[in-house]
């Protein structure tokens, strides 16, 4: 009786196995490609992100660019590197990469004597926003005040344009139909001015008073308006270099401190309202001691409200409340152990 021997059939050596490239090493390289996208120093990343799925990833990354810049043609240089690079040194398929402009910085610029002069502290300021080191806080590079832009207010002023000029439209069409075709007045403006002949102001009737106190106040109101800039839900701005002015909306720093308060253990949830004046932060607070968390609390919104790099930061108020939930934390051993021995003496005393 013969056996056949058996045929093991074997694997190519080119396709045994398999390659996997990690989403932490995916995320690294994006990361390091960003910075490489424009000069050196200029592109910083402060956050990436990629996800692999088979041969394909998908890699995003969250960049500080620098000032003044064309954003649009400086984000297509990163994303376009960024896609490139990472595609050929993971060997696989990057179809596009997702960069989201999160800050701008200004450029140092190099003095006559070779040093670089830049912002003091190299501190970052929010998108579409310039970074300063004013003497005095409220000036700009310029010398003088840094104030808000002037409001063009068009709607007011369209609809008002639209108004008089309707009314006006509506007399003149009468006094020409009158003057040139012949025609009776119209029976509108007879009334009207039979009515404001028996009900003017010094009639002592309440329907004249009240008018006239309508256009009084309507005549101060506009005053107030051209006298003012408006756009009262901006902060300027400290300038970096004269004519170039700067604001920042305030819901933009509500939701700066915001995040940055938010960051902070034990905190859970964080309430900010921002004024002209002053801004304030309410937190609770879920574990952690209550007057560390409170420091805390204070010293990281005065640092994000710094970033912010306002002309007349608003007054800054925080306020810690401990959740439902939160209990005071136990003392630490060091202390325990000590009072432990100190009673176990007492007791073993005669």
């Amino acid at each position: 009786m013969s056996t056949r021997p058996v045929e093991r059939r074997t694997t190519p050596p080119a396709e045994r196995g398999a390659t996997t490239v990690a989403e932490r090493a995916v995320r690294r390289i994006a990361e390091r490609a960003a910075t490489e996208a424009l000069a050196p120093g200029e592109v910083q990343v402060s956050r990436g992100a990629a996800v692999v799925r088979g041969h394909r990833a998908r890699v995003g990354v969250t960049v500080t660019l620098p000032y003044p810049a064309v954003l649009d043609e400086a984000g297509e240089r990163v994303r376009s590197h960024v896609a490139d690079r990472t595609a050929r040194l993971t060997g696989l398929a990057v179809p596009s990469a997702r960069v989201r402009i999160r800050e701008l910085r200004v450029r140092e610029e190099v003095g006559g004597e070779g040093e670089a002069e830049g912002t003091a502290d190299g501190a970052h300021w929010p998108s579409g926003a310039v970074a300063a080191s004013p003497k005095r806080a409220g000036e700009s590079a310029a010398g003088g005040r840094a104030r808000r832009p002037w409001s063009q207010r068009r709607a007011l002023v369209g609809v008002l344009a639209f108004a008089c000029a309707g009314v006006c439209g509506l007399f003149l069409y009468d006094v020409v139909s009158v003057h040139a075709a012949g025609r009776p007045p119209a029976r509108w403006r007879d009334r009207l001015m039979e009515w404001l002949a028996t009900h003017g102001p010094d009639g002592g009737a309440w329907p004249g008073v009240a008018l006239a106190a309508a256009v009084f106040l309507l005549g101060v109101w506009l005053l107030v308006l051209a006298l003012t800039p408006g756009r009262r839900r901006e902060l300027p701005m400290a300038g970096a270099s004269p004519g170039v002015r700067a604001v920042l909306d305030r819901r933009v720093v509500a939701v700066l401190l915001r995040d940055a308060v938010a960051e902070l253990p034990g905190i859970t949830r964080v309430r900010v309202r921002v004024g002209r004046r002053g801004a304030r932060v309410r937190a609770g607070l879920a574990f952690g001691p209550l007057e560390s968390a409170r420091r805390a609390v204070a010293e990281t919104a005065e640092e994000a409200l710094a970033a912010c790099g306002l002309a007349r930061p608003p007054r800054l108020r925080v306020r810690v409340r401990a959740e439902p939930a939160w209990h005071a934390p136990a003392p630490p051993e060091a202390d325990v152990a000590p009072a432990a021995d100190a009673s176990t003496r007492r007791s073993t005393l005669p």
